[in-house]
């Protein structure tokens, strides 16, 4: 099982938008690193948001190249400051190559929990529109397998 950790695209400031959508540099590194995922032959069979503008936007966008056969969905407890261990438990069971694409520190945290254990140990350092592929193990550890940024394209 694969699980692409996302975080969303650079956002409009609060003063620009206060839904906070996406800043034309924001949509721009996003379309970079869709382009790349699809080259790649990413295929998550759904890619969960957390309901964010910038979240949707982004999760949007990746779904345009990697056309997940579950669609895009909104869900739970991956806003900035939610608990990732509800979704380090609910990883244990997932058997479909899925995407989280969410915020920081939260996507963070929850790396630091399934890399190491501990949810402070900062295990990937997130940059935004950026991809970090993690593969469960068959005794249910968690690898990095790589790191995509807008930068790297």
């Amino acid at each position: 099982m694969k699980l692409y950790l996302v975080q969303h695209a650079e956002a409009k400031t609060e003063q620009e938008d206060p839904s906070r959508g996406l800043s034309e540099k924001g949509v721009h590194d996003i379309e970079k690193t869709a382009h790349r995922a699809e080259g790649l032959l990413l295929k998550p069979s759904t890619i969960f948001h957390s309901g964010k503008k910038r979240a949707i936007q982004t999760a949007q966008i990746l779904a345009a190249r990697l056309r997940p056969s579950h669609g895009v969905v909104k869900t739970g407890a991956l806003a900035p400051m939610d608990d990732p261990g509800m979704w380090a438990d609910r990883l244990s069971s997932v058997e479909e190559d899925i995407m989280l694409v969410g915020h920081l520190p939260h996507l963070a945290k929850l790396a630091g929990l399934l890399i190491c254990g501990d949810q402070e140990n900062r295990a990937i350092s997130f940059t935004m529109a950026g991809i970090a592929c993690f593969t469960r193990n068959k005794d249910g550890s968690w690898s990095v397998e790589w790191v995509l940024t807008p930068e790297t394209v």
